[in-house]
């Protein structure tokens, strides 16, 4: 399929965040989750800082769709564990109640249609087995992703089989002289993360790269670097994050840089390369601050802006590099900030809750589209259903797991998917 076609736009699609939001520090390696295990959640205001941001977006001209929470407790594996909710360990009830789903940046890989093989967009489903309590995700997944792209312009995959840990776009990234041209498309895996498990296996990113039909001339795969996921950096959208013609990466965000940016320009030449030096911002404020963990966007003007975090405003070295950036007159030409602390607070920021798709919105489904109108029945839902808090000690009440299962029901009678209530 050759570039040029205005039909095909980015797409952002939010994960809403699901009732049973909570901190349960499910996930090695995700210092944010693991230092907040056992805080009170608040998954009301999480829903809705995560609306807000959709609306944010809305407002600066970008097309916005939404996935929706899973079914929790996830009943159907703990059956396959040989128990029910009530019954179960402590530690498998807070892996059946996770609202991780929420990360939809985990969802799938997503190659676009003017990069594939045979002109259709491919989604490969995440088959998240690193970790117990994602590693569930993938069945409702898919269900709703081949609701969603059911047209025949999209192809669906299930995932590429465990043990080859597959975590989805958070390891993916797509440069392109503009969204309707044609990409290349750099896949980033772990072989080592020191004291944390490496989650994207090189395997899982061929497979799908192979799946896709992807040219291999416009195909890069890249190591991320030991010391980044050692640091935290459990997925690359946390060291580094690329739109259009930009890439924005750490210094330490690769194991191999130099090779990679030489290959990366010898495939785009016009890229932009724009690096953080570790002496301006150290990886443990990059980290912290989910500086990279930003929607990077391109703006109906045509302008690169960043999409960042309430936390990477308030962290100085982060803060400084930014406005000396925005100063000098770099790629990146506008910063919004958005308050997104509940998620952040469970390790995701930004770039987590969005899974991009370069497509003809005619061609999903509507209901997995969103305006202001579609956003305002969403949110009247969440402020009437979500719980307001979770403590910790609750997750095994029989009275909280009634009420988020009232209220994901609720929401999904509200946008006509009962069809997925069960699913």
């Amino acid at each position: 399929m050759s570039g040029g076609d205005t039909r095909f736009v980015e797409i952002n699609f939010d994960g809403i965040i699901g009732p049973s939001h909570n901190y349960a520090g499910l996930s090695p390696g995700n210092l944010a989750a693991t230092r907040n295990r056992g805080l009170t959640a608040y998954p009301r205001a999480a829903a809705l800082q995560g609306i807000a941001k959709m609306r944010a977006n809305l407002r600066l001209g970008l097309t916005q769709g939404i996935l929706l929470p899973h079914a929790r407790p996830d009943h159907a594996w703990l059956a396959s564990l040989a128990t029910e909710y009530a019954d179960a360990a402590p530690h498998l009830q807070a892996q059946a109640m996770s609202a991780s789903a929420m990360w939809a940046a985990n969802a799938a890989t997503v190659s676009p249609a003017l990069d594939t093989g045979d002109g259709r967009c491919h989604l490969t489903v995440a088959n998240l087995a690193t970790m117990p309590h994602r590693s569930h995700e993938w069945p409702e997944t898919l269900a709703q992703l081949r609701i969603a792209f059911a047209h025949p312009g999209f192809a669906v995959h299930a995932p590429v089989p465990a043990p080859f840990g597959d975590e989805g776009a958070a390891n993916h990234m797509r440069l392109a002289a503009a969204h309707d041209a044609p990409g290349v498309e750099v896949f980033v895996y772990g072989i080592s993360g020191g004291p944390f498990p490496a989650r994207q296996h090189p395997d899982a990113s061929y497979a799908v790269a192979r799946r896709h039909g992807l040219n291999p001339a416009r195909t890069l795969f890249v190591q991320q670097s030991e010391e980044a996921i050692a640091a935290g950096a459990f997925h690359n959208d946390v060291v580094a994050v690329a739109n259009g013609r930009v890439l924005f990466a750490h210094e330490h965000a690769f194991a191999d840089k130099a090779r990679f940016y030489a290959d990366l320009r010898a495939a785009l030449p016009e890229v932009e390369i724009v690096e953080v030096p570790a002496a301006q911002v150290s990886l443990a404020d990059a980290i912290a601050s989910y500086l990279f963990n930003a929607q990077l966007v391109t703006l109906p003007s045509g302008e690169t802006a960043l999409i960042i975090p309430e936390e990477a405003r308030e962290t100085p070295s982060v803060w400084a590099w930014l406005q000396d950036h925005l100063a000098g007159n770099g790629p990146i030409r506008r910063v919004e900030v958005v308050d997104v602390r509940q998620s952040m607070a469970n390790g995701g920021g930004p770039a987590c809750l969005r899974l991009r798709v370069v497509a003809d919105p005619a061609t999903i489904d509507p209901r997995f589209l969103v305006d202001e109108a579609r956003l305002d029945l969403i949110a009247a839902v969440i402020e009437a259903h979500w719980p307001e808090a979770i403590e910790a000690h609750t997750i095994g009440d029989a009275a909280l797991v009634a009420r988020v299962e009232a209220a994901r029901r609720a929401l999904f009678e509200t946008l006509g998917t009962v069809e997925l209530i069960d699913r």
